[in-house]
């Protein structure tokens, strides 16, 4: 078995739960053997997270259970995120978390934390959330409700200056539950239930493509919008991103060096009436810019922001390697100096074989880059290893919204201190004593 990243590996029994009560049975006989166990979604995942090396594997493909409610939903961890958005929006509700990989489980996206595009105006997975049910190594299955603070004490941690983390747990003094269980890459407890937010869907939307002649004129755009009311989402396409979308869309122009997709929520049709002069203000391209304000045409660009990644990851698994990109994000005033140090940085050692893109609202970008060969991917990353501690030192993060899972565990002592990461290891322990749950996860196998 393999994840989207490529990465593979074993389980030596596989579980397929239908409820809450059969995983709590799973994990009380795992504890009992001192089995290692791996929780596994859509394997929709980028880090390995969701994919056992050895041990025993849960799938919650049977826990997918949905109930909509005015304001709230019922949901299960095998729920597939597109099907939650689709029940959402029949009763004109939005959910908002919106990763690029609609076809991710509800508890992957709880497990690592998840965001997406929404993420500049809704924030992350974790807002949304207003109950968990959980399952623990011991056996014990528990509900916990929003504001539910745990029963231990916890040493607080430094948190990155950005709008959205997800690397570790994020350790604060009389914290709540939910906050502590999502973000905590499946070794603490298994997410059994979900009650989550629901919101009012938006009567108007006006979504944009807009294209610029460079990342300057585009950064400062970005800058100049960002107060705009109902402003939702701000997505950027680097030269190389609008050189590899080319082939499925040959209407954007040639002359374009970068781009930013836009939502904006409208409160009435005048909202639309200043985006002629922020435009030319922007010294965008308004001739060649694409803009939208039917269902069929913003499908249509939230269709080419999905291909992208798609592409990048087909283009690296043809050439035999794993996915290799970055997951940092930065305080929002340095957002343009860690885009530039992508560019020359990967400009350099990959010229014309790197891809940058992603949430620049939230100055979180990723940078993809796609080796040919062996040597490539090896200096690859070096190079990442250099750029997270760049970030770090930025004020920034490893890890935004993907997690670390496995494959980049070892970025976890990059952001923090030995103690901060003891403190980390010392919840771990107490509520999965013996280690077995998603080992490997966050930190090495204990």
């Amino acid at each position: 078995m393999e994840d989207a990243s490529g990465f593979r590996g074993h389980a030596d029994r596989i579980f397929t739960p239908a409820s809450a009560v059969e995983v709590a049975s799973i994990l009380a006989q795992a504890g009992e053997q001192r089995v290692p166990v791996t929780v596994l979604g859509a394997a929709t995942g980028l880090t390995g997270g969701g994919i056992p090396q050895g041990g025993w594997l849960i799938s919650t493909a049977k826990l997918a259970r949905l109930e909509i409610l005015p304001g709230r939903a019922i949901a299960g961890p095998g729920l597939l995120l597109k099907d939650l958005h689709a029940a959402a929006a029949r009763t004109r509700q939005l959910y908002a978390p919106d990763p690029t990989e609609i076809t991710a489980s509800l508890g992957g996206t709880i497990a690592n934390n998840a965001s997406g595009s929404r993420s500049f105006r809704y924030g992350a997975t974790r807002r949304h959330l207003l109950a968990l049910e959980a399952a623990f190594m011991d056996g014990t299955l528990r509900r916990f409700q929003r504001a539910e603070k745990v029963d231990f004490d916890v040493s607080p941690i430094p948190l990155p200056n950005t709008t959205k983390n997800t690397a570790g747990y994020p350790l604060s003094p009389a914290m709540d539950w939910i906050d502590l269980i999502a973000g905590s890459e499946g070794t603490l407890a298994v997410v059994t239930e979900a009650e989550l937010q629901l919101l009012p869907a938006a009567e108007e939307l006006l979504a944009g493509v807009v294209f610029f002649p460079s990342d300057i004129e585009a950064l400062a755009a970005v800058d100049s919008w960002r107060p705009i009311p109902g402003l939702r989402m701000l997505e950027y396409f680097d030269r190389g991103s609008l050189n590899m979308l080319r082939a499925r869309y040959s209407e954007i122009p040639a002359s374009a060096g970068a781009a930013i997709f836009f939502e904006q929520e409208l409160s009435s049709p005048s909202d639309i009436d200043p985006w002629p002069d922020r435009l030319h203000q922007a010294r965008a391209d308004q001739n060649a810019s694409w803009f939208a304000v039917s269902d069929a045409d913003r499908e249509r660009f939230r269709l080419l922001r999905h291909a992208l990644p798609e592409m990048v990851n087909d283009t690296v698994r043809r050439n035999g390697f794993m996915k290799l990109g970055t997951d940092f994000a930065v305080p929002l005033h340095r957002n343009g100096e860690m885009l530039a140090l992508y560019h020359r940085t990967l400009g350099d050692a990959f010229p014309g074989r790197y891809v940058v893109f992603g949430h620049i609202g939230d100055a979180h970008l990723h940078a993809n880059i796609l080796p040919a060969s062996q040597a490539d991917f090896d200096r690859g990353r070096e190079l990442i290893l250099s750029l997270a501690r760049e970030a770090v030192r930025m004020g920034g993060t490893v890890s935004a919204e993907h997690g670390l899972g496995k494959r980049k565990a070892p970025l976890l002592e990059v952001q923090y201190a030995s103690e901060h990461i003891d403190a980390m290891r010392a919840v771990k322990s107490r509520l999965d004593p013996h280690w077995l749950l998603g080992r490997g996860n966050l930190f090495p196998p204990h």
